[in-house]
């Protein structure tokens, strides 16, 4: 009987280690996404965690606008999204099938950014001239 609670137990243990990994740790898909950086910003109770928004646009007529909610655990590439709000982005994210709460609300992680347009003189809104 004992022998039978032991491997019952080390089976319980192995499937709830597999079950973890598989749901929090197994990268379920990975990509890109480009769009203009909504938000960023670092949130939290007990984990602070760099959390941001990507608004992608739809049709051309702007019709229709989807949004990508994403979180980042880098500090080097949360600097870079800190300091490029409002300018159009391109990230490489992995999406697993379980947030943590150490890792950030959202289940995409951003873990690299690929190109950042609109650097330089440019500007969304242009400044009024003196008349």
């Amino acid at each position: 009987m004992k022998k039978f609670a032991w491997s019952a137990t080390t089976i319980i243990i192995l499937l709830l280690v597999a079950f973890i990994y598989w749901r929090f740790y197994f990268v379920y898909s990975e990509g890109t996404k480009a769009g203009i950086l909504n938000t960023f910003q670092q949130k939290g109770f007990v984990f602070k965690t760099y959390e941001g928004n990507l608004i992608q646009s739809g049709f051309k007529a702007n019709v229709q606008s989807i949004e990508f909610e994403f979180s980042v655990e880098d500090e080097k590439v949360a600097e870079v999204l800190n300091q490029n709000s409002g300018r159009e982005i391109n990230v490489h994210y992995k999406r697993y099938l379980g947030a943590l709460p150490w890792r950030g609300v959202e289940k995409y992680i951003v873990d690299s950014i690929l190109e950042v347009r609109g650097l330089g003189n440019e500007t969304i809104i242009a400044p009024k001239k003196p008349s």
